[in-house]
């Protein structure tokens, strides 16, 4: 059997990329595609066992390293230009446009699915706004772009047999958006390196790229208004010194932090917030690993992985006035931090790779069988 693998891009290891990493745990004999291969020598040999991917001509444009996604309108022919036609199954790990790879009914093409494309569906216009490109001519022809790559989205999600999806929260996207049931396995979390601590100290945490959708502005105009709690704040991005410079003396910035520094910070920490509504959300379930409470948006794929009241608390709105009244209502609540690990437990990368074997090999000798009944 010969195998392909396909990923939107790689040039960071988050929490797609984990995915990777563990589905290369399962089979070692992949071939690699994606629009672009960035990867440093430390996170190629994590996720791609030392090796580099095919990439697409988007590769070689200018200053795509610095910002792959103003090519956007390239990214459906880049992808279609791959030949994979010598492959027997193709997995694509996709949030964009990878799941849109040529295929033909000889071939099985199973996506893990992390999320219909943002772009063109519900962060559309949050792209745009973000993107400056919400008024004038350009404005008018970035909708005009997204517009097509909606339709082509739409019209390739057919080139997929079967749909894996991230969470329930998603799989209720597939099926709106494309029509198509999915099966749920959840994402790898690295329950063994994140492990439990259950002595904590005096301040909250937080981390996360600093881009606006994950919303770290509102966490600090939380805190700004609870000035006798601490909080720190790892990460770095395009907004990191707009939001340090909005924040008040209780709160910490330590910019980026290597995976110890962060799991010393998560373990720790009273609770982490997260005010984000991610598709799954990798990093509160590291954080529970730890023992470490949840303060989380209630919506998107925390209301799978966190238990209200128990490995943390909600807040139903998304704005600081709600993160602050969340703060104020954990802290008269009391968590078990032993409890809190044993249901991360439930997320871990052994149980993942354990299911998507079992659902990849099943799904091929059914395959296997149609061939030969042809």
């Amino acid at each position: 059997m010969k195998k392909a693998l396909i990923s939107d891009w790689y040039y960071v290891n988050g929490g797609a990329e984990k995915v990777i990493h563990s589905i290369n745990s399962i089979w070692n004999d992949f071939d690699h595609f994606a629009l672009i291969d960035f990867l440093s020598d430390e996170d190629r040999n994590f996720i791609l066992n030392g090796k580099k991917a095919k990439t697409s001509f988007i590769q070689k444009l200018p200053t795509v390293k610095r910002n792959h996604r103003k090519f956007l309108q390239l990214f459906p022919i880049a992808i279609e230009q791959f030949d994979l036609r010598d492959y027997d199954l193709i997995i694509s790990s996709s949030s964009a446009v990878a799941k849109g790879i040529r295929t033909n009914k000889n071939q099985l093409h199973i996506c893990y699915c992390h999320s219909p494309m943002r772009y063109a569906w519900d962060l559309k216009e949050q792209y745009l706004k973000d993107a400056g490109l919400d008024k004038g001519l350009k404005g008018l022809y970035a909708k005009s772009v997204l517009n097509k790559i909606k339709k082509w989205d739409l019209s390739n999600s057919e080139n997929v047999d079967f749909f894996i999806a991230n969470s329930n929260h998603i799989a209720k996207r597939i099926k709106k958006t494309y029509n198509k049931e999915a099966t749920v396995i959840y994402p790898p979390v690295d329950v063994d390196f994140f492990s439990l601590e259950e002595i904590k100290e005096d301040y909250y945490f937080t981390a996360s790229r600093m881009v606006t959708y994950k919303k770290i502005q509102l966490i600090i105009e939380a805190f700004n208004e609870l000035p006798n709690k601490k909080l720190i704040v790892a990460g770095e991005g395009p907004e990191f010194e707009k939001l340090q410079k909005t924040a008040k003396s209780n709160i910490e910035f330590v910019g980026f932090v290597e995976n110890e520094k962060l799991k010393n910070l998560m373990q720790k920490a009273k609770a982490f917030v997260f005010a984000a509504e991610e598709d799954f959300g990798i990093i509160p379930v590291e954080a529970q690993a730890c023992g470490t409470p949840v303060i989380a948006l209630a919506k998107g794929g925390t209301l799978e992985t966190v238990l209200e009241n128990e490995t943390g608390v909600f807040f139903k709105e998304q704005t600081a006035k709600k993160i602050e009244e969340a703060i104020v209502d954990f802290e008269t609540k009391k968590f078990d931090p032993k409890v809190i690990r044993k249901h991360a437990v439930l997320f871990s990368k052994q149980r993942f790779e354990k299911e998507i074997k079992e659902f990849v090999d099943s799904k091929f000798k059914n395959h296997l069988k149609s061939l030969h009944t042809r």
